[in-house]
């Protein structure tokens, strides 16, 4: 079969699509034939060594696509069951992957192929920063960076449906009009923004309740100035590079504020946990609280392209590779 693969560490030039065999899963692992492969800003790091792994290796942790085949002792699936996964070890940019089959769930008729693989692991994690993490009711004010992301645009939809004031951060005026579109109340473009006075400025003095934080070292300054006293900063990624070290003393300094980097894996620890924490996600989909748009394709060649493009922020919404 055709897969992306890695010989070391570096930039989106070292992927490569090369003929490997195909895998036999293994106890507890389900053999998935891709329709769609999901490409997220983790992939990068995996890619660039943030998260260590041994090379060579392969690139990619979500998919969606029939079950060919399933291991020992594994009783949630079927070969030829439509499922979708995410948060597998990497090596899902291929025609075909083995998963856990703890980290997948089987499709509802109305989600296709396309759809979940652009939205399994983003909308979960929307799922728990909003319902977990943080969990949003009427009148709170949130800032939202990269709002017109993949999670961007899930955290944005699903907060307004909950009652929550939003103000988003934006790379671009196109960027900004998507974020308005999907129910951002006020939108901040940050080329040249002083993002904390805005917010500021927009609410008052007061400041925001959450800040969902997926960009990183660029924002965390920022991110840690829009907090009202008592308020929490989620960190969930690191698109601009991680944050420094810093003092506990410093979320004392600015208002005894929380802070927190949660994982999506934390939850789904358990079969139980992914299928209620899925199944709320496509009801939120299929009850139109959350749109997703249609992903931007790439053939599974032009994995590097995806790349590419993902790291210099000229994408909106989701990514997916076809095989």
């Amino acid at each position: 079969m055709k897969a992306i693969r890695i010989e070391q560490l570096g930039g989106p030039e070292q992927m490569r699509l090369v003929d490997v065999d195909t895998p036999t899963p293994q106890a507890g692992e389900v053999l998935v034939r891709h329709h769609a492969i999901g490409v997220n800003y983790i992939d990068v790091y995996f890619r660039t060594g943030v998260y260590p792994q041994p090379m060579p290796a392969g690139v990619g942790a979500e998919g969606a696509g029939v079950v060919e085949a399933v291991g020992e002792g594994v009783t949630r699936f079927k070969p030829g069951d439509r499922i979708a996964y995410c948060m597998a070890r990497p090596g899902s940019y291929a025609e075909a992957h083995v998963a856990p089959a703890n980290m997948a769930v089987k499709l509802p008729d109305a989600i296709s192929y396309e759809i979940a693989a652009a939205s399994l692991l983003k909308g979960l994690t929307a799922h728990y920063l909003l319902r977990k993490t943080f969990p949003v009711q009427q009148q709170h004010v949130l800032l939202i960076h990269a709002a017109a992301g993949g999670v961007g645009q899930i955290l944005v939809q699903w907060a307004k449906y909950l009652g929550a004031r939003i103000i988003a951060t934006v790379g671009d005026d196109t960027k900004a009009e998507i974020a308005k579109a999907l129910g951002a109340d006020n939108v901040v473009v940050t080329k040249g923004a002083d993002i904390a006075k805005r917010v500021r400025e927009l609410t008052a003095g007061e400041g925001v309740d959450v800040v969902y934080d997926g960009v990183g070292k660029d924002t965390f300054d920022a991110s840690l100035d829009s907090l009202k006293p008592l308020g929490m900063m989620v960190s969930y990624g690191n698109a601009s590079g991680v944050i420094p070290p810093f003092s506990p003393g410093l979320l004392s300094i600015k208002g005894s504020l929380y802070f927190t980097r949660p994982g999506l894996a934390t939850h789904m620890r358990t079969p139980q946990m992914v299928d209620e924490n899925a199944a709320d996600l496509f009801e939120a989909i299929t009850s139109g609280v959350v749109m997703i748009t249609p992903p931007k394709h790439y053939a599974l060649a032009n994995a590097a392209q995806a790349h590419i493009d993902l790291e210099a922020r000229k994408t909106t919404g989701s990514l997916v590779l076809i095989p």
